[in-house]
């Protein structure tokens, strides 16, 4: 199993993410916590990838993912929600 590492332009937010299982299975989105990263689902993404397409992104600002100064975004739960919501997802 083989977990890729990508990044996806969310609204001029480079954000970076975590992808492993075959695309055609039911997709799991793993969302890390305050302050942590993709980083802590390392050990989890192999054991789901199995039977499930997972998808584990860096919200903005942490990890690997942009963080753009506060003059340019508003960092707010609401708005870190809107930018992985569209992210791009496959399709049913």
């Amino acid at each position: 199993m083989t977990i890729a590492y990508r990044h996806a332009d969310a609204g001029g937010v480079k954000i970076f993410y975590r992808e492993a299982g075959r695309a055609d299975a039911p997709t799991i989105l793993l969302l890390h916590g305050f302050p942590t990263s993709s980083h802590m689902f390392r050990n989890l993404i192999p054991l789901l990838a199995d039977r499930y397409h997972v998808i584990a992104p860096d919200l903005p600002g942490f990890g690997f993912s942009d963080a753009p100064s506060r003059d340019k975004v508003k960092w707010t739960f609401d708005n870190l929600a809107k930018r992985i919501g569209i992210l791009p997802m496959p399709s049913d």
